[in-house]
């Protein structure tokens, strides 16, 4: 490199990267010229300069089409979380100025239920904030993933150990009773109970990916050796049950209408019964420095009927 030539911190900005993510887009430079409003040989010389300034190759130019190599593939994908971490920087400025968060992002385990979610977005809205409400779909460790990556604002159903993360604060949500379920249909709706280890591990069960970018995730309730469904979240896990496709535990909320109406069969297991406790949790703030929408949002779970809503808890009545 040139003692003239451009360092990697003067080039690599938010407009080259939006440059080099639309040649990528395009398949071309000439494609990408036409849509950027310039002609191809500037934009060939602002990739140049890049490639320079990081000694690397971006594009491949043995044809006509312009492919990212490995390294350009890398470039765009930590690209975009760079921009994403201005985009969050630009938020807390605006939310500090007004109080309000520009945009307000809830991470929702598959276990929370969404009505009671939608009532509360509902009561949100009602009271016209500048906030944009976000709702995430996650799963097991995912949840609290979203949380602490700064994708989320406030995860609800966090059922990893949350406490240790110094970041976060916690606070109980409730607990789920899981129950083992499987079709009438299902050859485990007649086996005697209860259910044997051994006997479950001859069966296909359904589980529920953890959305976790990265790692292995948490794995609840599948044995050694079994042969496994995997599905995205926990409705595709309750459909799955409903037609015989496997077999596994349900938070007991859920299952509960469909056992009851005969869609389901509840059966016992040797196994210890599950009962899994959930939380909420938001990343460590001053309270003085907290947007409003989160104060409006943790307002609202300091409300028992409101948690227990949230976990389809059933309410026992007050004596």
């Amino acid at each position: 490199m040139s003692k003239n030539a451009a360092s990697p911190r003067d080039v690599l900005t938010p407009d080259s990267l939006a440059l080099l993510q639309g040649i990528a887009d395009a398949g071309s430079f000439a494609a990408a010229a036409r849509a950027a409003g310039m002609v191809p040989s500037a934009l060939g010389y602002r990739v140049r300069q890049i490639e320079d300034a990081l000694d690397v190759l971006l594009f491949d130019r043995s044809s006509r089409q312009a492919s990212l190599t490995a390294a350009g593939h890398e470039l765009l994908r930590e690209g975009a979380r760079l921009l994403a971490e201005v985009d969050a920087i630009a938020n807390r400025v605006r939310r500090v100025a007004t109080g309000w968060e520009s945009q307000f992002t809830l991470a929702l385990d598959g276990i929370i239920d969404r009505t009671t979610v939608f009532e509360l977005c509902e009561q949100f809205f009602a009271l016209k904030p500048p906030t944009r409400l976000r709702l995430r779909d996650e799963t097991l460790s995912g949840t609290l993933a979203a949380l602490t990556s700064g994708q989320a604002d406030l995860a609800l159903g966090v059922v990893a150990e949350a406490s240790t993360v110094a970041s976060l604060q916690t606070r109980p949500l409730g607990c789920l009773r899981f129950v083992f379920a499987v079709a009438p249909h299902h050859a485990l709706a007649h086996a005697p109970e209860p259910l044997s280890d051994d006997l479950l591990r001859q069966h296909r069960a359904v589980a529920v990916a953890d959305s976790v970018p990265r790692g292995g995730g948490l794995t609840l309730g599948l044995l050694a050796g079994q042969e496994v469904l995997t599905v995205p979240g926990m409705p595709d896990k309750l459909q799955a049950q409903l037609r015989g496709l496997g077999a596994g535990f349900l938070p007991e909320c859920l299952a509960r209408p469909y056992i009851d109406s005969g869609r389901l069969v509840e059966k016992r297991v040797e196994r210890a019964e599950r009962v899994v406790h959930v939380a909420y949790a938001w990343r460590r703030t001053p309270e003085a420095a907290r947007g409003k929408a989160l104060q409006w949002w943790l307002q609202q779970l300091e409300g028992k009927v409101t948690r227990q809503a949230l976990v389809g808890e059933r309410i026992a009545p007050s004596r």
